[in-house]
């Protein structure tokens, strides 16, 4: 059933973005604000260069027992930004690739999605909760990807 998936019917188009120069007070910010665990960092059109994870924000985030007032934990954090955290060497697939590989990368690089580009262009992101909704609905008889909205 799904030999013939493609990341292009499971994946989540458009996904949420940054650019380079943000800070981490505003990839935190955003991360919060949509309920996500990674960021993909682009410059130009849109060209991936890297990601940003929830986990690379926390562990430049500084602990909460210094000795640092919250608005001067924001504006330290204001002045980092994502180019100094993110992963570089980044799995990505492209649309073409077949679900079955890609859920392979994502299990043998033990990572919750991969960044789905179209000649460095992101277009999407295959994430965990996508090739599980995904599973599900061919459980379930349907023999068509998700349309996701996370």
């Amino acid at each position: 059933m799904t030999e013939n998936a493609l990341v292009r019917d499971w994946m989540t188009p458009n996904p949420i973005t940054v650019r380079t120069g943000t800070s981490l007070a505003d990839a935190r910010a955003q991360m919060e604000h949509d309920d996500i665990r990674r960021l993909l960092v682009v410059e130009g059109d849109d060209e991936l260069v890297g990601v940003v994870s929830w986990g690379d924000v926390m562990e430049a985030w500084p602990s909460p027992f210094t000795m640092l007032e919250p608005t001067e934990v924001r504006e330290l954090m204001a002045r980092v930004s994502v180019d100094e955290v993110m992963s570089t060497d980044v799995v990505s697939v492209d649309p073409d690739t077949s679900i079955s590989e890609a859920a392979n990368l994502i299990f043998e690089h033990q990572i919750g999605a991969v960044p789905v580009v179209d000649k460095r262009r992101v277009v999407g992101i295959l994430t965990n909760s996508d090739l599980l909704r995904g599973l599900v609905r061919i459980l379930m008889g349907a023999n068509t990807g998700p349309a996701s909205d996370d």
